[in-house]
């Protein structure tokens, strides 16, 4: 997918895409990214995420780059973004250095631009929280929040980073986690451990089903900004079955385009933050056959197509 002919071919889909939620790409910030990653790009897994908290917006992610990429580096270096002296400018180089790492992804909107980089750890060899939060770069606040973790058996799950350039964030990602952490008195503690509104009846029935858990730090803010359980959808068409969506992301979900032959896969994440809660939908578009599903590492935070958690 290196040729202009092909790269136009994406962003057709994902105009199309986009447009299943009233939102138009804006070409400008959108054909600079396919460019810089063009070569990856046949045997990326390539998904589109929306959030209810801010409809405005259609991130699009291609989870790709080998270790020894560094596609935030890239992004700089490509004009995608503005290179910054903050801490988060460094962590992914740091985590480079430390970690074991099949590859990374990339995240961006289709109207606001380069956003965020994945870094995945081996689903086999998940890595030790202790160890991040001794990374020079990262947030203090993990490990001022390091009780937490280890309350809940989270300690040594680590199975994901992810860094938001703009918001200077980064989420921590956990897989295997107990079962306890998905029953309702378990959730409600946690919530109340980091000072987040009591969960709804509607989100403790999501969490039931989920598989993954990551949680968001700042660098500028003590504590832990928001915990998020994410689900896999074998197909995302069944989404606006199983929970109230408004109109925009019910046809989002009913029409989203995808490649592959078998029904659409897609996340279902629902958030807690100081604000109340919301749900984030992920669909696929792109799983190829040479790609990280093989790994197990569809995207952020869950596992391969046949996997059962999230």
């Amino acid at each position: 997918m290196t040729g202009t002919e092909q790269l136009e071919s994406l962003y057709s889909v994902m105009e199309e895409t986009a447009g299943l939620l009233d939102i138009t790409p804006s070409r400008d910030k959108v054909w600079p990214i396919l460019n810089a990653y063009a070569e990856f790009l046949p045997e990326a897994v390539i998904a589109f995420r929306v959030a209810t908290r801010d409809t405005s917006d259609l991130d699009c992610r291609f989870t790709a780059f080998p270790q020894g990429f560094d596609p935030y580096a890239h992004a700089v270096s490509s004009g995608l973004i503005e290179k910054t002296d903050h801490p988060v400018g460094s962590l992914l180089a740091d985590l480079e250095e430390r970690f074991p790492i099949p590859c990374h992804g990339a995240d961006f909107g289709l109207v606001g631009g380069f956003k965020k980089t994945w870094t995945f750890f081996p689903v086999d060899n998940l890595q030790k929280l202790s160890d991040l939060a001794e990374v020079p770069s990262m947030a203090r606040s993990l490990g001022e929040n390091f009780d937490f973790y280890a309350r809940y058996g989270l300690e040594d799950k680590l199975s994901m980073v992810g860094i938001d350039y703009p918001s200077r964030t980064v989420n921590v990602y956990f897989l295997g986690a107990a079962a306890e952490c998905y029953q309702p008195e378990t959730v409600r503690a946690m919530l109340r451990d980091i000072g987040l509104p009591e969960p709804s009846e509607k989100m403790l029935q999501h969490v039931a089903q989920s598989g993954g858990i990551y949680t968001t730090l700042s660098w500028d803010k003590p504590g832990i900004q928001r915990i998020t359980f994410a689900s896999l959808l074998p197909d995302f068409q069944e989404l606006p079955a199983r929970f109230d969506v408004e109109p925009r992301i019910e046809k989002f979900a009913r029409n989203a385009p995808y490649t592959y032959k078998s029904a659409g896969k897609g996340l279902y994440n629902v958030a807690s933050y100081a604000g109340g809660e919301y749900f984030k939908l992920q669909t696929y578009y792109q799983i190829s056959a040479g790609s990280v599903e093989g790994k197990g590492l569809l995207g952020p935070g869950e596992a391969s197509p046949s996997g059962s958690g999230a």
